[in-house]
C-alpha cells in the first residue's frame, strides 16, 4: 500500500517512520524539504509539492500544526486541490477546529475525492510507538479502507460520524488535558511553597484515584524544569483557544479551561512556546523563561 504524508513535525515524522517500518511505501512532503532527508534514508520518496504527492498516491495523510497550515496546504498554489479527484483520498490528522475540517471536506469531495478527518490523541512517544488514539470522522467507506494504516499508527481508532466530530472530540480531550496540567502545576507549586516534597506528592497521586500516565510521565521532569517538547506548549494553547471557541458556540461555561488558557498564554509570553506544554509550570510558579533546561 502506498501512502502520501504531508508534514514532518514532531508527530508527522514519527508517524511516517512507523509506516515505513511496517512495510508501507511512503512519499513525504514538508514545507522545509530538508526535513525529508532522514526519511529518504529510511526508504521514503520525496514529493516536491503537496499536489505531486496527491498525484502519486491514492491515499494521502496530512499532519500539520494548525488550521492556517491545514488550509494553506489544500488551497495554495501546488496544493492538494490541484490533484485531488476521483479515486483519491485525503486524510487530515491535524488538530484543527470543525469549521476548518468542514471547509477542507467540502472542496475535496466537490472535486470527487474522499475525505476523512482523523486527529490523534497522544504525543511524541505514542506516535513513535504506534500507540496513538485516532478520532476519525467523515467518509465511512474510506475509514474502513485505511484501517491497516490506522492499526499501525494507533492502538485504537474511533469512527465518530460526520466531519467535524473528530475535531470537536480532539479539542475536548486536549482542553481537559490542558486543565489537568495546570492543576498539577499548581499542586507542585503549593507543595513546594508549603515545605513538602514534590516527589512525595507525585508518589501519593500515583497511588490514588487521580493517578494517570501524564502526571507520572511529566511530573518528575517538571520538578527538574526539564521540558523536551513532546507536545509544544504553543500548540496546547492553540487547542485551548479553539476549545473555548467551541464552548462559546455551544453556550458552555468553561471557567477552568479559560483560566488554564490564560496560564498557557502567560507561558508563551515568557518565551516557552516551543518547549513541552508542561512548561506552563514555569508560568504558574512565576519564573521567567531563562532558568529552565530544554
Amino acid at each position: 500500500m502506498e501512502v502520501g504524508f504531508l508534514g514532518l513535525g514532531i508527530m508527522g515524522k514519527a508517524m511516517a517512520e512507523n509506516l515505513l517500518r511496517n512495510g508501507f511505501r511512503v512519499t513525504v512532503w514538508n514545507r522545509t524539504l530538508s526535513k525529508c532527508d532522514e526519511l529518504l534514508e529510511k526508504g521514503a520518496s520525496i514529493g516536491e509539492t503537496p499536489a505531486s504527492v496527491i498525484k502519486k498516491c491514492k491515499y494521502t495523510i496530512a499532519m500539520l500544526s494548525d488550521p492556517s497550515a491545514a488550509l494553506s496546504v489544500v488551497f495554495d498554489k501546488d496544493g492538494v486541490l490541484e490533484q485531488i479527484g476521483n479515486g483519491k483520498a485525503y486524510i487530515d490528522m491535524s488538530t484543527v477546529d470543525s469549521d476548518t475540517s468542514s471547509k477542507i471536506s467540502e472542496v475535496v469531495t466537490k472535486r470527487g475525492g474522499c475525505f476523512l478527518e482523523a486527529p490523534v490523541s497522544g504525543s511524541k512517544k505514542p506516535a513513535e510507538d504506534g500507540q496513538l488514539v485516532i478520532l476519525a470522522a467523515g467518509d465511512k467507506a474510506l475509514y474502513e479502507e485505511v484501517i491497516p494504516v490506522f492499526s499501525v499508527l494507533g492502538k485504537k481508532s474511533f469512527f465518530l460520524g460526520e466531519v467535524g466530530n473528530g475535531a470537536k472530540m480532539k479539542l475536548v480531550v486536549n482542553m481537559i488535558m490542558g486543565s489537568m496540567m495546570n492543576a498539577l502545576s499548581e499542586g507542585l507549586c503549593l507543595a513546594d511553597r508549603s515545605g513538602l516534597s514534590q516527589q512525595t506528592l507525585l508518589d501519593v497521586l500515583e497511588l490514588g484515584a487521580v493517578a494517570n500516565p501524564m502526571f507520572k510521565l511529566k511530573g518528575p521532569a517538571m520538578i527538574k524544569s526539564n521540558y523536551p517538547p513532546a507536545f509544544p506548549l504553543k500548540h496546547q494553547q492553540k487547542d485551548m483557544r479553539l476549545a473555548l471557541s467551541l464552548g462559546d458556540e455551544n453556550a458552555v461555561s468553561m471557567p477552568v479551561a479559560a483560566s488554564a488558557n490564560e496560564a498557557f498564554k502567560k507561558a508563551r509570553s515568557l518565551g516557552l512556546g516551543d518547549l513541552d506544554f508542561s512548561a506552563v509550570y514555569e508560568a504558574v510558579k512565576g519564573t521567567g523563561g531563562s532558568d529552565h533546561a530544554s
